[in-house]
Formats: C-alpha cells, structure tokens, sequence
C-alpha cells in the first residue's frame, strides 16, 4: 500500500517538513555528482556503524558516537529508497508537526530517528555495514501520528493482482498493516542477512507511539 494523501490539514504551514524534504533531497543530489569511492566514503562516515558506534562509547568518544545518529538520517541509498521516504514524511508529518509545534516537531524528528538507529544496533551490535536513511524518523512520525490522528483517513494506492485502485482506508488500519509488515520482516530475515533496518522502522515506530501516548494522557490530565 502506498499513501497519497490524508485527510488532515495541518492548520499552520509546516516549514521544517518542507526543510527536512529538502535537505533530503539536496544530500541525495549531492550524493549523485559523487564518484563511487566518493559515495561509499560518505556512507561509512555519516552512516550508523554499530560496532564503530559501541566502540566508540566504550572508548568515552561521546560525540563520535551521536553525530551518525543524525547524519545517517539524511542519506538514502537509492532513488527508490528517498523517495518512498519522502512520501511518507510529505504525508504524514506536516500534521505531526502541526500538533507539536515547529521546534518540538524538529526535536522529535531526531530523537526517534535515534531510537530507531539505536534498536538496530542492538538487534546488530556487530555488523560493519553502515545504515543509512529517514527510516526510523519516519517510522517514529508514523507511531506518533496513530494516537494524534485516530480518526483520520489515508488515500492509498492499493495493487490488486495486475490492478491498481485507490481507496479511503482509515489511518489506524494503514499503521497497523505497515507496522506488523514490519514485524513479519524481521521475523522471516536474519540479522546478518538484513538489506534493510526493519529493527529501525520498529524501533522508531514504538518510540513514537510511547512519546505520543505520554504527550496525549498529560493533556488529558491538565
């Protein structure tokens, strides 16, 4: 399933989505005018190393280990692979936004793109590869926007065998599938083997939802 759209309008302009779509891209393109070498160096600089990461907090390089967890968020792989993002940030986070505020929002968006960084690391503590990609950030937007907008409603692109359709599905039901997508991933792919952070996307997603229940329940309380 892919999301076209949502029935929720943000009721102030969200200016660090936009900025965040942008630098996404502006990284990618950059990325592009790069030479192979040039690429992979990038990647193993900015990207999330697990086993570099947990040496360096062992070793007290404090700011060795944090910066990846915010540099790694704005490289993508792949067109395909920025672009899926980026769909997904374009349609669900200007209303997270909106609920947060623009600085919350900001602060929000990397922390739970940590979070999911860091669930990777714990379910591979020992790979070498680097993990690159707004996944778990998003994944965190995502588990944020279930409990802001249970009501809402997401226009989906739905493929039907050798159809593809459109249809209203209720935003609780598009998170739950994308979510226990997400589990099943995991479950069916070992760690080693893993072309994709799937522990990221869970992690980032729990995050979210923990972090949104807490905000929800406190202004119920106030």
């Amino acid at each position: 399933m892919i999301p076209l759209k949502d029935s929720v309008r943000p009721r102030r302009t969200p200016y660090v989505n936009f900025t965040l779509i942008f630098i996404n891209i502006a990284v990618f393109l950059y990325g592009v005018n790069l030479t192979q070498n040039e690429l992979v160096q990038l990647f193993y600089a900015g990207g999330i190393i697990p086993r570099d990461l947990i040496t360096s907090l062992l070793q007290g390089s404090v700011t060795e280990a944090i910066t990846p967890l915010i540099t790694s968020t704005f490289l993508h792989g792949g067109l395909l692979h920025l672009l899926g993002n980026m769909l997904y940030l374009w349609v669900f986070g200007d209303n997270v936004e909106d609920r947060l505020g623009h600085g919350g929002y900001l602060l929000f968006y990397l922390a739970a793109g940590a979070a999911g960084s860091i669930a990777h690391i714990i379910s591979n503590p020992q790979s070498t590869i680097p993990t690159i990609g707004a996944s778990g950030a998003i994944a965190g937007i995502l588990g944020a926007y279930l409990l802001f907008f249970p009501r809402a409603r997401v226009l989906t692109l739905i493929p039907i065998f050798f159809f593809i359709t459109t249809a209203y599905v209720p935003a609780p039901l598009f998170l739950f599938i994308w979510f226990i997508l997400q589990v099943i991933n995991v479950s069916f792919t070992t760690a080693g083997a893993q072309t994709v952070a799937w522990w990221a996307h869970i992690g980032g997603f729990v995050f979210g939802f923990i972090f949104a229940l807490t905000a929800v329940i406190r202004r119920k309380l106030a």
